[in-house]
């Protein structure tokens, strides 16, 4: 690494969304071929493998676990009109970190189905080979988020591609792979109705309600993060219990300093969440 990217990598602090009382620690997928969807990860995403337990394999970064794959080779397809997941988003610590993911993904020709400003952060989406929704994303400093009281200000907008590829210091070694810091920031969830989601959240982990667009969608969080949790309805309005025999979402495992012993919970979609005893960080 040269001299002049080694100071920014190592500034890096552990992102807002990991420093609240609760924030997500890990998200499990079952698969159909676990080794494949392993070394897309791998490979696109930047994560590293940090154990394999007989069909299990945990990938992460900087030897933080962030995705459990499970193999099932007689699962069925996921479905997208049903409840579960619309994408896991990986959380790197600074704007550079996602402007050297971007020239990587040039570099690869990877498929990016879009690349967004939502005004608290910069994001760019993709489709893993079985189908579960991807985000990887910087957020923009926490001070800087407009609230108008709980709400806080979101939008969609065209990402400005050349300032995020441009904050990566001149010389700078590039992409090595998920930097240390990089968190699962949100997880959002494909559910029936988010007004029943938002419920739920706010009845089982407390969280506040800090957006919502029309009956569509809803987003959550703990600690005034922008959000933890994201439901909507896009694909999936009216969708019932999820379908255990199906690949895609397993579970989400959330990190909370308020859980005194792990415990597992199902939303009223029959999606796993768990909550495991922990401090932020």
């Amino acid at each position: 690494m040269t001299s002049a990217a080694r100071p920014e990598k190592m500034m890096s602090d552990l992102p807002f969304a990991a420093t609240t009382p609760i924030s997500v620690a890990r998200v499990g997928l079952k698969t159909r071929d676990a080794d494949a969807l392993a070394a897309y990860y791998r490979a696109v995403v930047g994560l590293e493998e940090l154990a394999r337990d007989g069909e299990t394999i945990t990938l992460g970064a900087a030897n933080r676990p962030l995705l459990v794959l499970e193999r099932d080779a007689a699962a069925k397809p996921d479905d997208p009109r049903s409840a579960g997941l619309f994408h896991t988003a990986f959380l790197l610590p600074s704007r550079a970190d996602l402007g050297r993911w971007i020239n990587h993904a040039i570099e690869n020709k990877i498929q990016v189905e879009g690349a967004s400003d939502h005004l608290v952060s910069e994001a760019a989406y993709l489709t893993d080979p079985e189908g579960n929704g991807i985000e990887i994303y910087a957020d923009r400093p926490h001070e800087s988020w407009k609230w108008d009281g709980p709400s806080v200000e979101m939008a969609t907008l065209r990402m400005d591609i050349p300032g995020v590829v441009g904050s990566v210091p001149a010389g700078d070694a590039g992409w090595k792979g998920a930097p240390d810091n990089t968190v699962v920031g949100h997880v959002h969830l494909r559910v029936g109705d988010p007004n029943q989601a938002e419920a739920w959240w706010n009845k089982e982990f407390g969280f506040d309600t800090v957006k919502k667009y029309g009956t569509q969608a809803v987003f959550l969080s703990s600690g005034g993060y922008h959000h933890h949790i994201g439901a909507n309805t896009w694909q999936s309005a009216g969708a019932g219990k999820r379908d255990a025999s199906r690949s895609g979402l397993a579970w989400v495992e959330m990190r909370s300093a308020e859980a005194k012993t792990p415990s597992a919970y199902e939303d009223p979609w029959g999606t796993v969440i768990r909550a495991v005893p922990g401090q932020p960080g």
